[in-house]
């Protein structure tokens, strides 16, 4: 039972006084009192300094207090100690690509929902650059998100397919429309055509638009044709005038062979105007190659078909053009993106389009075709559409303009400014490439380097995914978006053992007989 003491101060004291009258009158401790350093026998402290008497007299050492060292462990067994840590991934707006290999959770993604986000996943841009060496996956990754993304109402346009892979993917899909041009279709794209009326606009600012973006693909197939030049002021006027001309004389259907035409009489009209005439020269012979050229049959004339908005998915098939050179194949891709430009960049018409730009490089042969494409990607979320830009390689870039050129530098810049980057499998020369142009981390490019076919890094935004997509594929799209059906051999050792009935096995070599008699047997395989 405890005690309670009662003290009774006099009145007048000091706070000194009272201090000391309380430690007089305090009563006395049960504990004993504690040990002294010297009654248990341990030695001094250690002075301040890294070196005590403590530890000079072989004792203790008191300079630094006892810790308990941080636990080290592999990110593998400390995943096992936190289970539930892992990237929160973008959701499930949007169709499944993959399995994020971080999270181990299905991974979504459509670059409309990322760019609405307004959280800090989202992103500023819908356009996505693809970049992986050859048999990466990056094709049928790219088939898989258009496919899926056909469900959610987005559509897809191919301006040009070089290698006819994504014709089958149009016939699949129903209501799919594939144009084919060369060979034996007589189809006809005319990249002059005026498209639809924008709503929104003025009159003179709608005929500015248009006639600017006719100029810009003239401009664009000249200089094509005629690589590291530019035009001169003078042929740029020409051309100028040849198209007016073309367009008060057609009722405002110009055409390739209309401009040739009238190049050609401007360039006859010395008595009026020498240095107009002279300026036409250079253009007519350029655009003499669709009128009686290899590139004849193809865009000189009116359109023989008109592109259907309504389909899922439309593919221009150029697969046959690429025969006739490469060269070819760049004017080819200069016409028919044009000629797709003038219907799906509608803003009106609220659709949102990918349009997949295989072999993106050739969208950037000239500087007038690289101004365009810039202009193209910074006017993509305004129209609705996702550019899809598909790259071998850091490489293909190189084949735009010189060293250090305008145009190069231009085309690196266009493709650093892409925000959704899909990296697969690159070879080992690209990392400096990487490093330098796209701001990969050293850590993540030695990852591409590893990555297996259909594994991809992908960077939306602000954030980078590890991204499986050929873990959610079906046997579909497997057979579907096949690219190396060419490539397949036959097993040579399936043919002569795929009769094989095994019970003849057990009666060449009993299951009872020792090794020895497996080799002395008389038996033989009937």
């Amino acid at each position: 039972m405890a005690r309670h003491r009662i003290l009774f101060e006099p009145a007048g004291l000091t706070r000194r006084q009272r201090y000391a009258l309380r430690r007089t009158t305090a009563a006395p401790s049960d504990e004993p009192p504690l040990p002294s350093r010297q009654d248990v026998g341990l030695p001094p402290a250690a002075v301040p300094g890294p070196l005590g008497p403590g530890l000079t007299q072989s004792g203790y050492w008191n300079l630094a207090p006892a810790t308990i060292p941080p636990h080290k462990a592999t990110s593998q067994h400390l995943a096992g100690i936190y289970p539930f840590v892992a990237d929160a991934g973008l959701g499930h707006r949007g169709p499944i690509l993959g399995v994020d290999l971080n999270a181990d959770a299905l991974w979504h993604f459509s670059p409309w929902e990322t760019y609405a986000d307004t959280t800090d996943r989202g992103t500023f841009s819908t356009n996505i650059l693809v970049l992986g060496a050859y048999r990466a996956g990056k094709s049928a990754v790219i088939k898989t998100l258009v496919t899926r993304s056909l469900l959610f109402g987005h559509q897809a346009v191919v301006p040009s397919d070089p290698k006819g892979e994504w014709v089958t993917v149009a016939e699949a899909v129903p209501g799919g429309n594939v144009i084919r041009l060369g060979g034996a279709f007589d189809t006809r794209l005319n990249p002059l055509d005026r498209g639809p009326r924008r709503i929104g606009v003025s009159d003179n600012q709608h005929e500015l638009m248009v006639k600017q973006r006719r100029v810009t693909v003239l401009t664009s197939l000249v200089e094509a044709a005629l690589p590291g030049t530019r035009l001169t002021a003078v042929e740029h006027a020409a051309l100028h005038e040849a198209l007016t001309r073309c367009i008060r004389r057609t009722d405002d259907i110009p055409t390739l062979r209309g401009v040739y035409a009238d190049l050609t009489a401007l360039a006859g009209e010395a008595t009026i105007d020498r240095h107009l005439a002279d300026g036409a020269v250079q253009p007519s012979y350029v655009l003499r190659r669709f009128v009686d050229g290899d590139l004849s049959g193809l865009f000189e004339d009116a359109s023989t078909v008109e592109f259907d908005q309504d389909a899922p998915i439309v593919v221009v098939d150029t697969s046959e053009l690429f025969a006739r050179g490469d060269l070819v194949a760049q004017m080819s891709q200069i016409c028919t993106t044009a000629w797709i430009q003038a219907v799906i960049s509608d803003r009106t018409a609220r659709r949102t389009r990918y349009v997949i730009r295989e072999e993106g490089w050739r969208d950037m042969t000239s500087l007038s075709s690289l101004l365009m494409y810039q202009q193209w990607l910074k006017l993509s979320r305004h129209y609705g559409i996702s550019n899809i830009v598909i790259l071998h390689k850091m490489g293909d870039v190189d084949a735009v303009g010189d060293a250090d050129s305008q145009e190069r530098n231009l085309a690196y810049s266009i493709i650093g400014d892409i925000e959704n980057k899909f990296i697969f499998r690159v070879n080992q020369q690209e990392g400096d490439a990487l490093q330098r142009r796209l701001s990969i981390p050293p850590a993540h490019v030695t990852m591409a380097r590893q990555l297996r076919k259909g594994v991809f890094l992908a960077y939306v935004g602000q954030y980078p995914y590890l991204v499986d997509a050929f873990s959610t594929s079906t046997d579909w799209e497997y057979d579907l978006f096949q690219t190396d059906d060419a490539l397949e051999l036959d097993d040579p050792y399936a043919t002569p053992f795929a009769d094989l009935d095994l019970r003849d096995i057990d009666v060449a070599w009993p299951t009872d007989t020792a090794v020895d008699g497996w080799l002395t047997t008389d038996k033989e395989l009937t």
